[in-house]
């Protein structure tokens, strides 16, 4: 029985691990894709790996802005978006939370909100620059709110909301994060992954009863629907449905979230951090050659409960 600690590390570093793990695969298409026992840090020999020269084991702006985001947390006490959005500033401008302080991908809609929050413009606001982007760049870096957070159900979606609207203000997002945060606390709580999702669902479909929209968008994001692995917030959500309802164990989620093609990375941390908390069992060759780890070893230490 895993305690709260290790579920933390499990989830943490099930987002980190899927997220390096899809980084030499990125904007491959699906036929491009190794065979399923191929995927791996360092892709088999002949294939042309996204960012060719870029050490096996590096996490992308996906693990870093999480990493942002979890140290934002433990500093405050709390969800500050002013000291979040200027930590974000910091890793785009200066490599905070980067593998050797390296940003090598950046989402537009992320780098053009966070130049309006640098020139002033207020986190709630920042994110709406692109009004109707709906970009899953909020929803790949959330997760560690979940992990840290003490509050109720509803303070948990409040949250949500406020850290997706930093970068990612339309509400698509902002619900997106909400179901994802609720459906990563009710497996963390022991519930198992189909039950966690239909219970985050149903406390949705509640809490959104006088904001129509947010129904609205909340009905978007839990239709059926075929998952592609692209970078729509809501093809994000449905993915990582579909991975952690196929497979059992956290290698075979990530391995399928590369599988899908497109936008490998940002699937597989995402679908990755729900397998961590769900499975465990993350494999020791990955953590091993997880660049970084031991800084995040480090700031783990510092989550209390």
């Amino acid at each position: 029985m895993r305690d709260y600690k290790q579920i933390v590390h499990d989830g943490l570093f099930g987002l980190l691990v899927g997220d390096a793990l899809g980084v030499p695969y990125e904007f491959h298409q699906q036929r491009e894709i190794p065979p399923f026992g191929q995927i791996e840090f360092q892709p088999p020999q002949g294939f042309h790996r996204t960012y060719a020269g870029l050490p096996p084991g590096t996490w992308s702006d996906d693990g870093a802005q999480a990493l942002c985001l979890l140290d934002s947390l433990i500093s405050c006490g709390k969800l500050d978006v002013y000291d979040f959005g200027g930590r974000l500033v910091k890793w785009l401008n200066e490599g905070l939370w980067a593998v050797d302080n390296k940003v090598f991908d950046c989402g537009i809609q992320t780098s053009s909100a966070l130049r309006e929050f640098a020139r002033g413009v207020p986190p709630d606001r920042s994110g709406f620059c692109n009004p109707n982007g709906k970009g899953n760049g909020a929803l790949m870096r959330v997760l560690p709110l979940a992990l840290w957070h003490k509050g109720s159900d509803k303070e948990l979606v409040k949250d949500a909301h406020a850290q997706a609207a930093v970068t990612h203000g339309h509400i698509c997002n902002q619900v997106c994060c909400a179901l994802y945060c609720l459906w990563a606390r009710k497996i963390m709580t022991g519930e198992n992954v189909r039950d966690g999702y239909n219970d985050a669902v149903m406390f949705l479909n509640s809490h959104y009863i006088d904001e129509p929209e947010y129904l609205q968008e909340l009905e978007l994001c839990t239709a059926d629907g075929v998952p592609t692995g692209g970078g729509f917030v809501v093809d994000s959500v449905r993915s990582a449905k579909y991975l952690l309802l196929t497979y059992d164990n956290y290698e075979s989620v990530v391995k399928g979230a590369v599988g899908l093609g497109n936008d490998t990375d940002t699937t597989a941390a995402i679908a990755g951090g729900l397998a961590g908390i769900a499975f465990g069992n993350i494999p020791e060759r990955w953590l091993t050659a997880l660049r970084g780890k031991a800084d995040v070893d480090e700031l783990i230490q510092n989550i209390g409960h």
